[in-house]
């Protein structure tokens, strides 16, 4: 009987010992203003899952929501800085 195995470099098609490009970095570094604000958006939903949310927790979460859509709209409007051309 033949014994079938296959070889480590046959399955894995590179290395994934490799690091992010100064490119993935600034794409990266320009989102963390909306990650933090969706990261704090969480926060405040999650402290009223198991609860009725107060008054203060209602403000919490609406004031959330709009940085949330404030660092979209300014992530979407220097994405179309970048881009060439358009309606001026």
């Amino acid at each position: 009987m033949r014994t079938i195995a296959a070889l480590q470099s046959r399955v894995t098609a590179a290395s994934l010992d490799f690091e992010p490009t100064a490119a993935e970095l600034d794409a990266i570094d320009a989102e963390m203003p909306l990650i933090l604000a969706e990261v704090d958006l969480l926060d405040a939903e999650i402290m009223t899952i198991d609860r009725t949310p107060t008054e203060l927790d209602e403000r919490r979460i609406r004031r959330a929501r709009r940085r949330v859509l404030a660092e979209r709209r300014s992530l979407t409007n220097r994405a179309g800085l970048g881009q060439a051309g358009g309606a001026a």
